[in-house]
């Protein structure tokens, strides 16, 4: 029979043994990834950052894709194991270019972490007229994914994965204006739609690919301190949802249950790299496990962290999945097709 998780059918925590108090050094002990090649975007900073160097430890190559290389440089000073190539969402050649110098390397590709992103920002559009969140954090990662292909073909067992976010819950994907043309921008619905898209596309990219050994995740890190994600958020939001006082300091029992870097690449690391997940894909992942469908039984409160988990049914669909991928190829001018 065949499995696929289309409708969250196979949306059940494993019971991994691990919580969202997890490392990433502790969801990868004893798993050793000598001559594996791992591409991670955005891998100089934040969450990414913690990745690589979990990743080089391990004994993987990493190949960290940046737009500002000069900040790589300085941040992944002193970790083995690590190439740095430039790489820009925004510029759909930047991409192009990338992926054409890696397979020009011939070498597979093992793991790809699309992990780079972008949200809380005001709107801005590519030279396409694209919404840079939906851009960023979806439409990129998918080009990228479709250029590297047949590296990711030739590894013989590759993961792909597509770092979400809870904020999928803030918007179910808007195929009738993804780019804002017609509707008033709000940013946490450009946020929100981006991430339904990247969990859509891991389902529908692990249904596609699972017969040539490549599985497909999405997932959520956590709320995690120490990201640049929320350097261009409006510190009235973070005080109107409760995170922060009324001088804009967050508030420090909020910081005591944040997730540590470490802790926010667990579960980045484990959909890399655990063996629970061999004979499964296209789920969405949190605290290092298979996150629970969220069919309203779940109450989210902003002050607690440990309340923002679960995961909407509607980016989980099969219809909007195979429906996205057509309107992506039409969008980018990409055909993806998954064969020999």
């Amino acid at each position: 029979m065949e499995q696929n998780n289309y409708q969250g059918k196979m949306q059940k925590p494993l019971h991994s043994g691990f919580n969202a108090k997890s490392t990433a050094t502790e969801v990868i002990e004893g798993i050793d990834l000598t001559g594996k090649v791992a591409i991670v975007t955005g891998g100089h900073t934040g969450i990414g950052l913690e990745t690589t160097k979990t990743l080089s430890k391990a004994g993987a190559l990493v190949i960290v894709a940046a737009r500002d290389t000069a900040k790589a440089q300085k941040n992944l000073e002193g970790i083995a194991n690590v190439e740095l190539e430039s790489l820009d969402f925004m510029d759909s050649d930047s991409i192009d270019s990338f992926a054409a110098k890696f397979l020009a390397s011939g070498r597979p590709l093992h793991l790809l972490i699309n992990n780079a992103g972008i949200m809380w920002v005001p709107l801005r559009r590519d030279s396409r007229g694209y919404e840079s969140q939906l851009v960023t954090n979806y439409l990129g990662q998918f080009q990228l994914t479709a250029r590297l292909w047949p590296a990711l073909k030739q590894a013989n067992g590759a993961r792909v994965l597509n770092v979400s976010s809870y904020g999928h819950q803030m918007a179910p994907f808007d195929f009738d204006d993804p780019n804002f043309l017609y509707r008033e921008y709000q940013t946490l619905q450009g946020y929100g739609q981006s991430k339904t898209a990247c969990n859509l596309f891991a389902l529908e990219l692990d249904n596609r690919a699972k017969d040539f050994n490549v599985r497909a995740y999405s997932l959520h890190p956590g709320s995690v301190l120490g990201t640049d994600l929320g350097r261009e958020e409006p510190i009235e939001l973070f005080k109107q949802i409760g995170t922060h006082d009324q001088d804009g300091n967050l508030k420090p029992e909020v910081a005591a249950l944040l997730k540590t870097l470490s802790q926010g690449a667990a579960t980045t690391v484990w959909c890399a790299t655990s063996p629970l997940l061999e004979n499964i894909g296209g789920v969405y992942c949190e605290d290092a496990d298979i996150a629970e469908l969220d069919l309203g039984n779940i109450e989210h409160k902003f002050d607690e962290p440990e309340t923002i988990r679960g995961v909407q049914p509607y980016s989980l669909d099969q219809d909007n999945a195979k429906r996205l991928w057509d309107l992506t190829e039409r969008l980018l001018g990409v055909s993806f097709e998954i064969c020999e």
